[in-house]
């Protein structure tokens, strides 16, 4: 599946707690649809988990709508589901575009799923479309901003070794968050640093693997954090391989590091709304300013299509513009 907005987080999770019930044969084929995805296909677990939600909420929309096989869903059933997400008429929270878009995504799989395996012999669901969600153009900060978060965040303790060296990795290596705290020492290697970029082992959705260079001041950072700061905090714990350790020695959670950015951020005085995402579409914008061809960063992004990448390039051209506009003796008049 290519479609992106099957691999996005709920943006509104469904708070309806509907009366349990007896498992039909519609449960079971969802339950068989999961597995498949997650063994066969190696869908990523967060991707699965919102997948389990979606489907949970089709589920007893069907069974409240009286229709317990996969063989008796119509294509009425399927679009009155689809109009339930955006005004509630399930009984379910309504849903913003992205998010029922995720879920018509989800059905519509589900329903193709079935009729390969011949569950069912028709497919109802193949010619119904999930709402288009608008264009939101990644929001990247300036190269001078990432510099004063990341100089916030050092300090010479073992957590400022650890958050300066964090934060580093994240825009040298435009790593997603869950990569990133999800590495061990063992996926990194700073040798020959010093004559060229290091290399780093990231593991992203659907456990891909890709390797991508670390700059130099990524690898100083966490050669630092590395030599002074880990073994202290790893004294604290169990032994874990985890590179990047909590204060009592265990592996960082992504909340924890959501919290350093926004701490540096803070006493960077950065007023803009700043996620570790950010650092992730600041790496993007900069390489593709700098001239970097599009499809090195699709690669060096882990994206499995280049149009996903390409949204970055309407930032830089907006960029193009500004300068245009203002360089330029008759650009305006």
């Amino acid at each position: 599946m290519t479609d992106t907005a099957t691999v996005e987080a709920a943006d509104t999770p469904d708070s309806s707690s509907p009366t349990p019930r007896t498992p039909s044969a519609i449960d079971r084929g969802i339950t068989d649809y999961l597995q498949h995805m997650g063994v066969e296909r190696g869908l990523a677990v967060n991707t699965l988990s919102a997948y389990r939600r979606d489907l949970s909420r089709y589920a007893n929309y069907l069974a409240s709508a009286g229709v317990a096989r996969p063989g008796d869903v119509t294509r009425r059933h399927v679009t009155a589901f689809v109009q339930s997400l955006s005004d509630g008429s399930d009984g379910g929270s309504v849903l913003g575009v992205r998010s029922a878009a995720r879920t018509v995504v989800a059905v519509r799989v589900l329903h193709k799923f079935w009729a390969l395996e011949g569950t069912t012999t028709a497919d109802p669901a193949s010619d119904v479309h999930p709402p288009m969600p608008g264009r939101r153009l990644p929001k990247a900060i300036s190269v001078g901003e990432v510099t004063r978060i990341l100089e916030a965040a050092a300090t010479d303790s073992p957590t400022g070794l650890r958050d300066r060296a964090l934060l580093e990795f994240l825009y040298s290596t435009g790593a997603r968050i869950s990569e990133a705290v999800g590495l061990d020492v063992d996926d990194i290697s700073l040798e020959g640093a010093d004559e060229g970029p290091a290399i780093v082992r990231l593991f992203g959705k659907g456990s891909k693997e890709r390797l991508v260079p670390l700059g130099s001041f990524g690898a100083r950072a966490l050669d630092s954090y590395l030599v002074r700061g880990r073994p202290l905090l790893a004294g604290k714990g169990k032994g874990t391989p985890a590179l990047f350790l909590n204060a009592r020695g265990g592996r960082i959670s992504r909340q924890s590091a959501w919290t350093i950015l926004k701490a540096a951020a803070e006493k960077a005085r950065i007023t803009k709304d700043v996620s570790p995402h950010t650092l992730r579409h600041s790496f993007a914008t900069h390489l593709l300013e700098g001239g970097a061809d599009v499809r090195v960063v699709q690669e060096l992004l882990g994206h499995a299509s280049v149009t996903t990448t390409q949204v970055y390039t309407l930032v830089t051209a907006d960029t193009l513009r500004e300068i245009y506009a203002a360089a330029h003796p008759r650009a305006l008049g």
